[in-house]
């Protein structure tokens, strides 16, 4: 403080000597105005029109005004490095024999207009694919793709000459044929992202909310593999004794056990009681060792179908016993049962969020005897009031119903006696699948509004390497089958690929070969009205593992 008051004196004296300074004019000071501020825009959201429908509807619901122009958007969707993931299929009308195609081919199409079906007709596709892809690819060379409004592509391509598409993955439906392009399919549970070309990634460029990962979610996606006959008797059970048990199953074992469900039709009772097999055994008085249900937990069976008439054949212990087997292993049955409310009810499942039910029924006129009623077991009769309104309920609550028959049966393309009235009945009740199980001879397929019918699938496990006819003539078509895969996906029926064997050694289905493949499916799409039936090519000898005749006792 006493330091503060000396510097104070000093510097009063120091100014009492001084000369007067001069008086200094200050100039005005000029008052600043505040800049003039603009409100920040509102926020606006420009997609690109390479953006798919599905995924458009989804920034919509963002609540973002849309921007008509991308200069007018604080943000913007559009084809980028990261983002939602968009799964196309290159898809064709089912009728179609050809199953995939290498990128390098779909991708020279594209550049070099080349057409893929061989008719000269370009690629079609709605106009977002078509922007889409070109970011990708560059711009299609003339020709090579025409762009058509979303929903008219289907009837555009099923126009023959049929045309081939590219669509969004949403939008697949069961008259579609899906097309594997380098070895993968989008409607398999193997599909593997990352080694397919059909792919676009959409992305945000400010991320005020969420894109979804992809348009396809694995996990919403079940398949269910539907065959044909399962009797393992006769031959079959023959080759069983003397290959292994488990033998019949090994070739299309990646087929019937990678399925999320796996039906087989079991047309026979177990009985321990059964004969030793014996090769050329003509009794039609039909029975399983015990033993053989081994082949079905191998294949990954998942669930059984009992319409079948040979059910009865060793009477209703045999038939209560078998029932037992299914019992113990956990493996529901329908469509036979040990009284017929038990053979009426549908089993009932949900799988990957798709709620499918199965029922079905025998409709043969003359096998009363073989039908369960309320004190005997047996198969469910085909009791068509009972069961179109059964139909209607179950797809009320969300089933889509998967119904099987056991029917008529012939020795050509079908459909056989009384199979459309009875098939188409519960068609229209709803039924999603309609599936003959009683067909030894492969049947033709049909659309009928909403509903896939095929007529018969032909033989899964039986012993029919030949058939001899009334007239005498004898034929091979009894070793063709079909295995028919359904696709599943986020509640509703996508669509169904054509599997295709040939029975070997009188028990082993092995996938056909290309040329069988393409022969086969061929002649049913022309049965099926569809095309036209080609003309017959010169046969070819097929190797089987033992000679087509019965093997020595």
């Amino acid at each position: 403080m006493k330091k503060h008051s000396l510097l104070l004196i000093l510097f009063m004296l120091v100014s009492a000597c001084s000369p007067a300074a001069k008086e200094t004019t200050l100039a005005p000071t000029v008052t600043l105005q505040p800049a003039s501020t603009q409100p920040p825009p509102a926020a606006a959201l420009w997609v690109s029109d390479a953006v798919p429908a599905e995924l458009h509807k989804i920034a919509k619901r963002s609540g973002l005004p849309i921007a008509a122009l991308p200069e007018f958007a604080t943000q913007r969707l559009d084809v980028s490095n990261s983002g939602s993931v968009w799964i196309y299929a290159l898809v064709a009308p089912f009728p179609t024999v050809t199953d995939g195609i290498p990128s390098a081919d779909l991708i020279s199409a594209w550049k070099n207009g080349s057409s893929l079906t061989g008719n000269g007709h370009p690629l079609l596709m709605a106009e977002s694919t078509l922007r889409a892809l070109t970011a990708l690819w560059g711009e299609p060379a003339p020709g090579a793709v025409r762009s058509v409004a979303a929903d008219e592509i289907l009837a555009e391509a099923w126009t023959q000459p049929y045309n081939w598409a590219i669509i969004p993955f949403e939008e697949i439906q069961p008259k579609w044929k899906v097309l594997l392009v380098d070895g993968q399919s989008p409607i398999r549970k193997e599909f593997d992202a990352n080694a397919y070309v059909l792919k676009v990634t959409f992305g945000l460029t400010d991320a005020s909310f969420e894109l979804p990962a992809s348009n396809r979610d694995a996990a919403k996606m079940t398949t269910v593999v539907m065959t044909g006959v399962t009797a393992m008797v006769r031959a079959t059970a023959y080759m069983m004794e003397l290959k292994g048990v488990t033998r019949p199953g090994e070739l299309i074992y990646d087929w019937l056990y990678n399925a999320d469900v796996t039906h087989i039709s079991n047309e026979v009772p177990f009985d321990p009681a059964c004969p030793e097999p014996q090769p050329g055994y003509k009794n039609f008085i039909l029975c399983s060792d015990p033993k053989y249900f081994e082949l079905l937990q191998y294949v990954g069976a998942d669930v059984i179908e009992l319409t079948g008439d040979h059910f009865a054949d060793r009477g209703a212990q045999a038939m209560l016993n078998t029932l037992d087997i299914y019992k113990q292993a956990g493996l529901p049955y329908y469509g036979g049962g040990a009284n017929k409310e038990e053979a009426r009810t549908p089993v009932l499942m949900e799988l990957n969020g798709n709620k499918i039910a199965f029922m079905g029924c025998n409709g043969k006129l003359s096998y009363g005897f073989v039908k369960a009623t309320d004190f005997k077991p047996g198969a469910a009769d085909c009791d068509y009031e009972f069961f179109e309104k059964q139909i209607r309920d179950v797809a009320a609550q969300g089933y889509m119903v998967i119904f099987t028959f056991q029917h008529e049966e012939c020795y050509h393309s079908g459909p056989c006696y009384k199979h459309e009235e009875g098939f188409h009945a519960v068609a229209d009740a709803g039924a999603t699948i309609v599936s003959g199980s009683q067909a030894h001879y492969p049947h033709l397929m049909e659309f009928r509004e909403n509903s896939f019918i095929h007529f018969g699938l032909g033989n899964l496990f039986f012993d029919q390497m030949t058939y001899e006819l009334p007239d005498g003539s004898v034929i091979d078509e009894t070793r063709r089958e079909f295995i028919d895969r359904h696709v599943f996906y986020d509640g509703k029926y996508i669509g169904t690929e054509l599997l295709t064997a040939m029975l070997e050694d009188f028990s082993r289905p092995r996938p056909m070969n290309e040329r069988e493949r393409a022969q086969f499916l061929s002649e049913y799409f022309a049965y099926s009205g569809w095309v036209e039936l080609p003309p017959t090519p010169i046969p070819l000898p097929t190797m089987t593992l033992t000679p087509i005749v019965l093997p020595p006792p």
